[in-house]
């Protein structure tokens, strides 16, 4: 999966010469932290909805109407631009751009063009959904947990199983805990039950929940 695949591409944003009143509306309208600030297609930077906030005249102003208002015309986000917002290409793996915002603690991602130019926008809600379509949970069937060392050929010789039991597997994914691995396995069948009881006598580890209690307890 590429971001791109998974970004959304109709974003709203602003210029640097967006008013702040303005800029604050799109965020309540749009329940958004930050805006994209895009010039010419070529993405500048970002405004913080603290800092629209902190910008903006306090109730108690001693400012008249008249006044007020005439500030309010004036003012734009120019002054507020934040510059170096991390981004990524359509082109990077969903697992990396992942890892950025794991890393950093970041909200989202822009996603810019080589040279630069606003694409869309990578959000953590976007990853969850990949999440979600990666374990397959919505083509529905059984999930199977599975605990295994790490060793080569291990999800070929597994995956073997399935084949012979005539089970088709909709997903899988792979968890890395220590020395070992938890594959899991999201199959085409409304009752695992027999299809694990197959596993275990060809030795295998079923992991549900009851194997993993002490580490939550």
């Amino acid at each position: 999966m590429y971001v791109g695949l998974a970004m959304h591409k109709h974003v709203p944003t602003i210029t640097s010469d967006t008013l702040i009143t303005k800029a604050d509306k799109m965020m309540e309208e749009h329940k958004l932290w930050i805006l994209l600030v895009v010039e010419d297609g070529m993405l500048k930077g970002f405004v913080a909805k603290e800092d629209i906030r902190a910008a903006l005249p306090s109730g108690a102003t001693t400012f008249s109407k008249h006044e007020l208002n005439y500030l309010l015309s004036k003012m734009t986000v120019k002054e507020l631009v934040r510059c170096g917002m991390p981004t990524v290409t359509p082109e990077t793996e969903i697992e990396v751009a992942a890892k950025i915002m794991h890393d950093r603690d970041l909200a989202g991602l822009a996603v810019v063009d080589k040279d630069n130019r606003l694409k869309g926008y990578i959000s953590r809600g976007s990853m969850l959904a990949v999440l979600v379509e990666e374990m397959g949970l919505e083509l529905g069937g059984s999930r199977i947990a599975i605990e295994v060392e790490d060793r080569k050929g291990l999800m070929t010789e597994v995956s073997r199983v399935f084949f012979d039991l005539g089970v088709n597997i909709l997903s899988t994914s792979t968890f890395f805990r220590g020395n070992k691995r938890l594959l899991v396995f999201r199959i085409e069948s409304a009752d695992a039950t027999a299809i694990a009881k197959v596993l275990t006598d060809r030795g295998y580890r079923i992991a549900g929940p009851e194997r993993f209690e002490h580490e939550w307890a």
